[in-house]
């Protein structure tokens, strides 16, 4: 297969590391946002942009409310999908896999090197939930930060999701919309990828 360059590579997490690399030194903001899409019960979409922390060597992580839309929708169904797009790149990747709380160690550590006002926050807000008013919220933090002290643990409704991927495809600009795409597939995540080249 006619594969190389940008594409380089048989590892779809190698690759995916090296392009937000790429991104980290050219994007204004927020190069490792991510576009995560999830249903509801009734099959109806929802999609919403967050931060995405860390490609591991079999999976995507980032972290959230449990008490979220998007964290109900995702333990619900126990898939989800998400769409990295660089526009200083003019390059996206497509994801879309299974979904487990990250609930230990390493959600505890990414807990505490958030900044004390953002773990405070994570305390205080009620994610997704009804709110009368933005005193009432910032009322909620000085609780909080009252109770909690200066070095709050991370609260047991606040974690990570790892999802592992069943589909990986990259997307780079091409010439006259002559686009180059890559798909690595597989049917569970412990079988090996399939890569096909696929027409623009």
């Amino acid at each position: 297969m006619d594969r190389g360059g940008i594409f380089a590579g048989d590892d779809p997490f190698a690759l995916a590391r090296a392009w937000l690399a790429e991104a980290e030194k050219t994007e204004v903001n927020d190069p490792n946002a991510i576009a995560l899409s999830t249903v509801d019960a009734t099959g109806l979409p929802n999609v919403r942009m967050v931060l995405l922390k860390e490609i591991e060597e079999d999976a995507f992580v980032f972290y959230t409310n449990y008490g979220s839309a998007k964290a109900r929708e995702i333990e619900s169904a126990g898939k989800a999908a998400f769409v990295m797009h660089w526009k200083s790149l003019r390059r996206q990747i497509r994801v879309r896999g299974t979904v487990t709380r990250e609930e230990g160690p390493k959600a505890d550590e990414y807990y505490a090197s958030r900044s004390l006002k953002s773990r405070l926050g994570a305390w205080a807000s009620q994610q997704s939930q009804p709110l009368s008013s933005r005193a009432h919220l910032m009322a909620e933090v000085a609780k909080i930060t009252a109770t909690k002290g200066p070095n709050p643990p991370r609260p047991p409704f606040w974690g990570g999701f790892r999802i592992a991927p069943v589909e990986i495809e990259f997307w780079a600009d091409g010439a006259f919309r002559l686009h180059d795409r890559f798909r690595w597939t597989r049917n569970s995540p412990s079988d090996g990828w399939e890569i096909a080249r696929l027409n623009p």
